[in-house]
């Protein structure tokens, strides 16, 4: 397939280019920005709906008479159908249009949002969630996938940079957003809310947002769909059970062997199909593979110590959910500052990518560090942990984004974005599952004698009689442990990302590798 110049046409137009016609001009510079504000806003509500929930369980516990399982599968529908369609919905944005798969997702999204909202049992709400999830995956791949396309040069980067602070912003949000709606409505209105803000980013999104896709390309990879789909969901399940039903049961082995088969499979088949979902010679760029090693490292230290953050607010220091996630709002508002203000991007340019990673993942881990150790009575030191956390990610977050998407030819983007998501949403699951495993462990080592058995803190706390400080005592300890091994991860795989992409610049890898041209 050649590299044929990705099209832009105007809104309303089907899209399609001549082979070989240069890229129509950007829209004007206020438009631009409106339409990154699109964009954020459509970002915004799908990881805020990763988030929301987590208040709302004892509500649907009761209302909907819904067992631990049914909570859990409501929780994890929505994350496991997103990233299982992650790849899949990055080769749709390119092939059929990133404007017509952006509204798609909203469409579907919102249906999924409504069904979410009017569900009267708790399979009909994991269903609804699954729906939401199809959505979700077109919308992370096709609003990164737009921006690549609307903004170029230093724009692009402090664009890439607004867009990545949109998920921390929505990260942190969740929470305290979902425990104000539910102090005044029924749940429900937890995802009914989503209906007016997709209607908003409909409307503006088919005015504004010119359409654009890769160059046209032979048949639907239907097999590459497939063998993608079934594997990756099949290895973020084995991820996501782990805990639960232990690493080495027969489930949980079974499930990783065959979600590594099938993707072994699908390697195999995208080298040979003519028209491939996935093109497999960009995993011969050093470059992309430094940013997409990069992407698993990171998310895998920073999502689960950040997870372990908010059980520390919770069970440890006894606020509820939502005044959690209100009190960790100076990380995301920190990040928004940065980016928007152009203050990262700045900070970026002048330490390049590799730097930049390395020094925005060591000041995540020392905020993490200080966060953890440091005196816990008041709120001073706690906001300064989150401020330091705030400032790295607003380094390396943008920074490990551009690499990702830089190392792809633009008419490419939406494969970038369904790579660049994929690998987030592995290495997310992978440092809550990993980091909640050493919790576990430490606090059940740490447990008297007695209460060996207890499966969980509430548990372990309610059967404690006068032994509940030693409880608590035990699983701030065991808090600690997860969260120094969070900040230990953040910094080795910051340093090791940035390693293999100052070895990628050094050895001349291009920024992008054109369709099926890698470079060894």
């Amino acid at each position: 397939m050649s590299a044929d110049p990705v099209a832009v046409a105007p809104p309303g137009s089907t899209g399609r280019a001549a082979p070989g016609r240069s890229a129509g001009p950007p829209p004007p510079s206020r438009t631009r920005w409106l339409i990154l504000a699109v964009l954020c806003l459509a970002q915004l509500v799908v990881v805020l709906d990763n988030t929301v929930l987590t208040v709302a369980v004892p509500v649907l516990t009761a209302e909907l008479h819904a067992s631990t399982a049914d909570v859990q599968w409501m929780i994890n529908a929505y994350a496991l159908v997103l990233s299982g369609l992650l790849l899949t919905a990055g080769s749709a944005v390119d092939r059929y249009g990133r404007r017509r798969m952006l509204l798609a997702g909203l469409v579907l999204f919102g249906l999924g949002s409504l069904a979410a909202g009017l569900a009267r049992t708790a399979e009909q709400l994991i269903a609804a969630r699954a729906g939401m999830g199809v959505g979700g995956a077109l919308l992370v791949t096709a609003t990164l996938a737009v921006a690549m396309q609307v903004f170029s040069g230093a724009e692009r980067s402090r664009a890439i940079g607004i867009w990545a602070a949109t998920s921390a912003l929505g990260f942190a949000a969740g929470p305290p957003i979902g425990g104000a709606v539910l102090a005044h409505l029924p749940w429900g209105a937890i995802f009914l809310m989503n209906i007016p803000i997709v209607l908003v980013c409909l409307v503006a999104g088919r005015a504004l947002v010119p359409e654009s896709r890769g160059p046209a390309g032979g048949r639907l990879d239907l097999g590459g769909v497939v063998l993608s789909v079934t594997g990756l969901t099949a290895i973020v399940w084995s991820i996501i059970a782990g805990p639960e039903r232990g690493w080495a049961s027969t489930e949980v082995l079974g499930a990783a062997a065959a979600g590594l088969l099938l993707l072994w499979l699908f390697v195999r088949w995208e080298q040979r199909v003519p028209d491939s979902m996935l093109d497999m010679h960009f995993f011969r760029n050093r470059r992309f593979v430094g940013a997409v090693s990069g992407v698993v490292l990171i998310t895998f230290g920073a999502t689960g110590a950040l997870f372990l953050l908010t059980q520390q607010l919770q069970f440890v220091r006894g606020y509820p959910a939502w005044e959690a996630g209100l009190r960790m709002a100076p990380f995301a508002l920190s990040i928004v500052l940065l980016n928007v203000s152009g203050a990262a991007t700045v900070a970026i340019r002048r330490l390049g990518l590799p730097a930049a990673i390395a020094v925005g993942m060591g000041l995540l881990a020392a905020g993490l560090a200080l966060v953890t150790h440091g005196p816990s009575d008041g709120y001073g030191v706690l906001l300064a942990g989150l401020l330091v956390m705030g400032t790295g990610c607003a380094l390396a977050n943008p920074a490990i984004v551009e690499a990702v998407m830089s190392a792809i030819p633009a008419e490419k983007a939406g494969a970038g974005a369904g790579v660049d998501g994929t690998m987030t949403e592995v290495g997310s699951s992978l440092g809550i599952a990993v980091l909640g495993a050493v919790l576990n462990a430490r606090f059940t080592a740490l447990l008297p004698a007695a209460l060996a058995g207890a499966g969980s803190f509430p548990a372990a706390l309610a059967a404690a009689g006068p032994d509940r400080e030693a409880v608590t005592v035990a699983y701030a300890d065991a808090l600690a442990t997860g969260q120094t091994v969070g900040a230990v991860a953040v910094l080795a795989g910051g340093l090791v990302a940035a390693g293999l992409l100052h070895r990628a610049e050094r050895s001349g890898s291009p920024a992008a590798v054109p369709a099926h041209a890698g470079t060894d």
